[in-house]
């Protein structure tokens, strides 16, 4: 049926494309359960007066499927009230100004856990939110035992792929804002994932290397919980440019976490820094705020600066949404923006001796050419490539005191290449 119907120049009507767009939505994908925009399957919609023109994504759609959403959309156009005249055409997706696989990023955020249950996921999808406000961003959920990222976002498959047969990323869109989201969750439509070994890797290994990215800013990877081979091999496909690792402040997941702190930098990876989950909880009877694991103390435990300490809260388990977060969550983006763009920066004195590169020999050299020539008193600064902690039994030797006596000795590891030590002269 075709509308005859005019557009009037001094209706309050919204515009014809708008009236479109929300007529299309009404459209369900057969196999995905969602809209037709929510599915991807929306390339372009073109308004030339009273004539609508929609190019749909339904190439990997058999022969009667793809029909029939075609005839659903242009039956859902045509009573849209001021178009007289509808055409569906068929394209394929379109990945026009795509960046293929995570190279293509600017800067790549990993998110980990040593345990699975602490908000791991939780703290990815709404960090990979909150930095979508201002900064084009992608999701990739690695997580391929337990994908949890498509419920956490309320966003379903199927995958879709270009016209070279790279899988797209499904867009989530809120007020004007877009996410790009890929996860092997949105792939097997809900099915047990048993995958081991070589399988997993390869499997990772093509969505890494081909998937077809639309955002070229900002990766968030939700990596699984633990240290096993996803995760390994993840820092071995990936340039990730730093880690936020996940906890609650119970003993044991600190004392895990501190451990996988450390793998990461023994991996080349900087850590930006810590979220430490569900400490407190706000009664909402008595309005007192309770320690969910009394006596739990991260800072004795964590090498790493703290990012953010969240509560147990309700209004972190609702669905985030590109642009709307929590706040809390807004100021983890700034902090984690912040430390990453940082994270290979090094904080040491101007005087400070950098023996990086060098030999042993020189090293040594060096060394005490530098710590004698010290009045007592003056601090000592190094910067090593290798852990300097054994310089204490040298810098001992040169003053002829026991290695503890080297007064105000400390090393730091500031990034996974570099460490620093202070000392003073006695």
């Amino acid at each position: 049926m075709t509308n005859n119907r005019h557009p009037n120049p001094d209706s309050d009507d919204p515009p014809l494309e708008d009236r479109v767009e929300s007529a299309l939505r009404a459209v369900r994908d057969p196999d995905a359960g969602v809209n037709v925009f929510e599915a991807g399957l929306v390339e372009s919609i073109d308004v030339d007066e009273s004539n609508v023109t929609v190019e749909a994504a339904v190439s990997e759609f058999d022969h009667k499927n793809a029909t029939g959403i075609m005839r659903a959309m242009v039956q859902a156009v045509r009573d849209v009230p001021d178009v007289e005249s509808a055409h569906v055409e068929p394209v394929s997706p379109s990945a026009d100004g795509a960046v293929e696989g995570v190279a293509g990023f600017d800067t790549v955020i990993a998110v980990a856990s040593a345990k699975g249950g602490v908000g791991k996921s939780t703290v990815s999808t709404a960090l990979a939110c909150a930095l979508a406000a201002d900064r084009p961003t992608g999701l990739f959920d690695a997580d391929i035992h337990g994908p949890n990222v498509p419920s956490l976002l309320d966003v379903s498959g199927p995958i879709h792929s270009d016209d070279e047969g790279n899988p797209l990323p499904v867009k989530t869109t809120e007020s004007g804002t877009t996410l790009d989201v890929m996860s092997v969750g949105l792939m097997e439509d809900g099915a047990p994932l048993a995958w081991r070994g070589a399988m997993a890797h390869d499997a990772l290994t093509e969505l890494f290397t081909t998937t077809a990215w639309r955002a070229d800013d900002t990766l968030v990877v939700d990596l699984p919980p633990g240290t096993g081979d996803v995760v390994l091999t993840t820092l071995q496909e990936v340039s990730v440019d730093g880690v936020v690792v996940v906890t609650t402040p119970f003993e044991s997941s600190l004392d895990d976490t501190a451990r996988s702190i450390e793998l990461f930098r023994d991996n080349g990876v900087p850590v930006l820094g810590a979220v430490v989950n569900m400490g407190q909880f706000a009664c909402p009877s008595c309005g007192d705020t309770h320690d969910m694991f009394p006596g739990g103390s991260h800072e004795e435990h964590l090498d790493a600066p703290v990012l953010a300490e969240l509560p147990f809260s309700p209004r972190f388990q609702a669905t985030p949404a590109p642009g709307e977060v929590a706040p809390e969550m807004e100021d983890l983006a700034d902090a984690v923006a912040d430390a990453a763009a940082t994270a290979w920066d090094l904080d040491v004195p101007n005087d400070a001796l950098d023996i990086r590169g060098e030999a042993p020999e020189k090293r040594r050299e060096r060394v005490a050419e530098r710590f004698t020539a010290l009045e007592s008193g003056e601090t000592f600064t190094l910067v090593s490539d290798r852990d300097p902690t054994p310089v204490r039994d040298f810098l001992g030797g040169l003053t002829d005191r026991r290695p503890e006596e080297i007064p105000g000795f400390e090393v730091e590891r500031q990034t996974p290449n570099d460490w620093v030590l202070t000392a003073t002269r006695p």
